[in-house]
């Protein structure tokens, strides 16, 4: 398939800047892919498309302040983007300006951190060994920046409304957006009326939000990015399954955590390991009935996984119904409802 097959125009006003107060007021379409029906709804409203029984699959990541202004010895400004953690001082990284900086390159953010550029990656970043004086976190905390993505152009007042609300496990560079609808109240209301609450973990890194190049998108290949399934979700993914109910994940990172550790239709593998899964039409789901998601970049990988489980066609379609009816678009935007296409979605 090629990469113009996933673009789409959006004006450029549709991009949300700012996210909505309360979190669960943004508007949610539904859309049934066997049916093509699309509805629209609010974000509160998703209750009345679950049943008892059902299963959301929430990614628990936490976004770090990934990004780090620092300087060289000759003392040019350098800029380092956290990606994946290797191992206690280790990290991938991106870095501006990459062309200048070669390896042994030191770096100096404080008095209590630096680093030093041991190698580079085969995407064109490098990897550097942090040296610091006290708890690196605490350090990351005082000295970096919770990086939003680039097509937000406006301030946020509070940083932590980059965050979900169930947030646990830090490791991203970005946030998992759908997660960001979700309000408390919303999910205890949702357990009240016997919907279960699963967790994951998926670090968010280079894999989930580098640009397509290849014309072929086949020829993409996706980072690695790290994810943990803890052995309660994959018991309750498998009760789920055998109780007839559906397991609805929560973005498109949970969908590709529960696929990259499917072992059949029913079963997850448990523990912690890398995946470097590109969902894209022709994919054939094993573990996930249901999605709930944001809409998302033109030709980017998620529009292709989003493609890949409702149908391109319907999918482009409904993005067009979105932009006509004045959806807001990306992270801090509107959300979709993919419903099963297994039961056909019959209380659309």
């Amino acid at each position: 398939m090629l990469l113009e097959d996933f673009n789409y125009e959006l004006p450029e006003e549709l991009i949300a800047q700012t996210p909505l107060e309360p979190r669960n007021s943004s508007r949610l379409m539904v859309l049934n892919p066997l049916t093509k029906e699309i509805r629209h709804e609010h974000f509160y409203d998703l209750q009345k498309f679950l049943t008892a029984g059902d299963a959301l699959i929430f990614n628990d990541t936490r976004v770090i302040p990934a990004r780090l202004i620092g300087q060289k010895a000759t003392g040019g400004r350098v800029e380092i983007f956290l990606l994946r953690r290797i191992d206690a001082t280790n990290w991938e990284t991106l870095v501006k300006p990459g062309r200048k900086i070669q390896e042994g390159a030191e770096i100096f953010f404080s008095n209590e951190l630096s680093c030093k550029v041991i190698g580079r990656t085969n995407f064109g970043g490098r990897i550097v060994q942090f040296k610091f004086d006290g708890v690196f976190e605490e350090i990351l905390d005082r000295l970096g920046e919770t990086p939003l993505p680039p097509y937000i152009h406006e301030k946020l007042s509070d940083i932590e409304r980059y965050q979900t609300v169930y947030n646990r496990e830090r490791g991203s560079a970005a946030a998992p957006t759908a997660g960001l609808h979700f309000t408390k109240e919303q999910m205890q209301e949702l357990e009240n009326f016997g919907v279960k609450l699963g967790f994951v973990t998926l670090h968010v890194g280079l894999g989930t939000f580098r640009p397509v190049q290849t014309e072929n998108i086949e020829e993409h290949q996706m980072h690695e990015e790290f994810y943990t399934v803890p052995e309660t979700t994959a018991n309750l993914i498998r009760e789920t399954k055998l109780a007839g109910k559906k397991v609805i994940a929560v973005g498109t990172t949970s969908i590709r955590t529960l696929e990259s550790a499917a072992l059949d239709n029913l079963n997850v593998e448990v523990g912690s390991n890398s995946t470097k899964i590109f969902i894209y039409p022709g994919y054939e789901f094993k573990i996930v009935d249901a999605l709930i998601t944001n809409f998302h970049l033109p030709k980017s990988t998620l529009i292709m996984l989003v493609s890949a489980f409702a149908g391109r066609e319907f999918i482009l379609q409904a993005y067009k119904n979105a932009v006509e009816n004045r959806y807001r678009f990306f992270s801090f935007g509107d959300a979709m409802f993919i419903r099963s296409r297994i039961d056909g979605g019959n209380n659309l």
